[in-house]
């Protein structure tokens, strides 16, 4: 349904454009988002900000990881020559430690999709602050974040990642 909505939305400014370039020259732009995204300083600082963040956590999970494969590799070794008493209680010990480590490897997941979430979301409102301001300046009727073609004359994502860039941007 979102879908639909965006190529209706897309449709109708399309037919104004169309219309409205009847009556005198429209002047159109369009910035690619994932370029912006990749490219741009501010995007890149988020996602050296995350991993510093998260580096240490993601470093204590894989070791962990590392101890419980070792741990299940020394079980599998062990277990025929175990009493069935000690081989039971080990089995059930190395299950809770792995949906521990399953369970805190969810956590960390979400944590960090979430802390990349917040990130994106800033990088896209300066992003857009700054399409803006460079529209404005320049004089743009429109400016399209998504579109299927674009002629690349039309194409104002290099100005907005310089902008961006921009150690004296607002």
């Amino acid at each position: 349904m979102n879908y639909f909505l965006r190529h209706l939305c897309v449709l109708a400014v399309s037919s104004v454009c169309l219309v409205g370039a009847q009556a005198e020259e429209n002047h159109l732009g369009f910035v690619s988002t994932d370029r912006v995204l990749k490219e741009a300083g501010t995007a890149k600082a988020a996602q050296t900000k995350l991993e510093q963040e998260f580096s240490k956590r993601e470093k204590e999970l894989a070791d962990l990881g590392v101890t419980i494969k070792s741990a299940a590799d020394k079980f599998e070794r062990e277990a025929p020559t175990m009493p069935e008493t000690q081989r039971q209680t080990r089995q059930k010990q190395l299950l809770d430690q792995d949906r521990d480590f399953q369970r805190k490897r969810r956590e960390f997941q979400e944590d960090l999709n979430s802390r990349k979430n917040e990130e994106l979301q800033l990088v896209i409102q300066r992003a857009n602050k700054v399409i803006k301001e460079i529209a404005i300046a320049e004089k743009y009727d429109f400016v399209f974040q998504d579109a299927v073609y674009v002629n690349p004359k039309n194409d104002i994502t290099d100005k907005v990642i310089k902008a961006l860039n921009a150690p004296a941007a607002k």
